[in-house]
């Protein structure tokens, strides 16, 4: 059997030689959002964006809303991983993998792990365990859900996820791994714990929407698009950055590579009747920046020269409006450190009752993002029926 393809920034085609199968490739490559650099040997068998993973050590999943989808997203990199044979450890921050829906209700997936792999859990949620493994290591700091403890599956099965209740002990736990030889440490995310997609935490970040999100496919396409549109602010200079990164609360002020403490430990201190420029226009904000800050500067004679500077893109706490009115007057925004968005995935199903054309959704959030777009389950579906 030989197949054929050829593909374009809008679509992709295929056709296949004396066979049958012609539809399913289609709907395959479809669903995959195929680009010309993904189309290898095996295309067919593996999602492209496992092998972007694995360019990097640790990984965060985050979702912009409960039930995007993160644990079954989670499921296939797993089981992707484990078919890879890649020596892999996941955890949680929160609480991740539990049978029914805390809020809604429902039915939800629960975390399957595979023989060889590590995580972390608390300790009842390792008594409570569906599959065999050994305790390689006991936390003595306590968590509500008892010490943090550390396994490792000899025979695989599900397991709830309940984890370090701060980015701080995710970093340690992530160097732990790193230096023990593990190849990849995936963290999975509580609802709207983007923080744990912070490059100070993990490496690279999946970020899964859906449905839920908004069942009005424009209004998910632009808060989708708006997530995105952080997550890539531009990096600031190598020179900036050294400089920078030391500082850990405050406003500052650059100015021909002088620093300048503007006396003002957060940005809710900020008052309007403070001349924030009068050192130089590129401001580095150490902490939180919300919509205060943004809208100070906007109003700003000079604020076409303004650049301001961020830590990364979570710290950033600003409504949509706000900071495309900031940017429209000619201001900019840069990171210390830029995240690196390895895919978007989509849920197109809601616990409300509203579900969204997953072929048409994956789609229109592609052309909107610029950016490959995957709901696994139906990637899964089609690769079941060219196996």
């Amino acid at each position: 059997m030989k197949y054929c393809f050829r593909s374009d920034k809008q679509s992709s085609q295929g056709c296949v030689f004396g066979n049958t199968k012609k539809s399913v490739i289609l709907q395959c490559e479809q669903h995959l959002r195929v680009h010309p650099n993904f189309l290898n040997n095996n295309i067919l068998h593996k999602l492209p964006f496992i092998k972007d993973i694995l360019r990097h050590r640790s990984l965060s999943i985050v979702g912009l809303d409960k039930n995007t989808g993160k644990t079954v997203c989670l499921n296939y990199i797993l089981r992707r991983l484990h078919q890879e044979s890649v020596q892999c450890a996941v955890t949680s921050i929160g609480v991740d993998g539990e049978q029914v829906d805390s809020v809604y209700g429902s039915a939800k997936p629960e975390i399957t792990l595979y023989e060889g792999m590590q995580f972390i859990t608390s300790e009842r949620h390792y008594r409570q365990r569906q599959l065999v493994s050994k305790i390689l290591a006991v936390d003595q700091r306590s968590t509500s859900l008892g010490r943090l403890v550390t396994g490792e599956v000899l025979c695989g099965g599900r397991i709830l996820l309940s984890g370090a209740a701060t980015t701080a002990c995710l970093r340690e736990q992530i160097n732990d791994f790193k230096q023990k030889g593990t190849q990849l440490t995936i963290i999975d995310g509580a609802l709207s714990r983007l923080s744990l997609a912070s490059p100070t935490v993990t490496d690279a970040m999946v970020l899964a929407t859906g449905a839920v999100v908004s069942p009005n496919i424009n209004q998910l396409i632009n808060k989708t698009r708006y997530v995105c549109k952080l997550i890539s602010i531009e990096e600031t200079s190598p020179e900036l950055q050294q400089m920078l990164l030391p500082l850990e609360r405050g406003l500052w002020s650059v100015d021909d590579g002088k620093l300048h403490d503007l006396q003002i430990s957060s940005v809710f201190m900020l008052d309007s009747g403070i001349d924030i420029l009068s050192h130089g226009k590129t401001i580095f904000a150490a902490g939180a920046v919300s919509d205060r800050l943004i809208k100070y500067l906007s109003r700003q004679k000079e604020v076409a020269d303004v650049i301001l500077i961020i830590r990364d893109f979570t710290k950033l706490f600003v409504a949509p409006e706000v900071l495309n009115e900031y940017l429209r007057r000619g201001g900019q925004i840069q990171v210390l450190q830029r995240s690196n968005l390895v895919a978007v995935c989509l849920n197109p199903t809601s616990p409300h009752g509203y579900n969204l054309h997953s072929q048409e959704a994956c789609q229109a959030l592609s052309e909107a993002l610029h950016l490959p777009v995957y709901d696994v389950v139906q990637v899964e579906k089609q690769q079941k029926l060219l196996s």
